[in-house]
This record gives C-alpha cells, sequence and structure tokens, in this order.
C-alpha cells in the first residue's frame, strides 16, 4: 500500500487546513485509517482514525477542532483541521495499519 499526504501549509492560529491522503489499495474501503504527526522533538502520536464504516476517533487534544472522513471511490482520506493551535505544528502521516505516508507539514503560527 502506498500512501500519498498532502494539504500542509502555513497556517496563522484560529485557521484551517484540509489534508488528504490517496492510497493505493485496491481494497481501501477496507481498510481502517489514521491521522498521526510528530512535532520536533517529540513522539510520532495518534490524532484521528476511521473506520471503514465511517466511524471515527480522536486525540483528547484535537476532539472538537479536527474532523476525519474518507471518500472510498477515491480512496481518500481527509483531515479538516479548525481553530489551529501553534501546539499542532508538526510532520502528519496518514496510516493504514503497518503502511505509512511521507508525511506533510503543518506550521501554525502565533
Amino acid at each position: 500500500v502506498q500512501l500519498q499526504a498532502s494539504g500542509g501549509g502555513l497556517v496563522q492560529a484560529g485557521g484551517s487546513l484540509r489534508l488528504s491522503c490517496v492510497a493505493s489499495a485496491r481494497t481501501f474501503s477496507n481498510y481502517y485509517m489514521g491521522w498521526f504527526r510528530q512535532a520536533p522533538g517529540k513522539e510520532r502520536e495518534f490524532v484521528a482514525g476511521i473506520s471503514w464504516s465511517g466511524g471515527s476517533t480522536y486525540s483528547d487534544s484535537v476532539k472538537g477542532r479536527f474532523t476525519i472522513s474518507r471518500e472510498n471511490a477515491k480512496k481518500t482520506v481527509y483531515l479538516q483541521m479548525n481553530s489551529l493551535k501553534p501546539e499542532d505544528t508538526a510532520v502528519y502521516y496518514c496510516n493504514v495499519p503497518g503502511f505509512w505516508g511521507q508525511g506533510t507539514l503543518v506550521t501554525v503560527s502565533s
């Protein structure tokens, strides 16, 4: 499985970004998809995940601000990020169990 993430960039605090991740898997709709992030000097951490049926989970740090969604026909998972904070600055990675994308950098300025 190959994963291609995009949509990162520089945004001011309070702003929004939408990340996308396209998967090469034939059976994309069967996979649990996740977003993780890694800030400088910190370990990679779970951000959000979505099941094949659309059920989602979030870390406490992003709950109420971020929304994960998926379009199985496009083999794409999204992460809508609103009310961004400087502490959201990190490289964001999409994930299928056992596989990682290359990451996309999100920088939130104060």
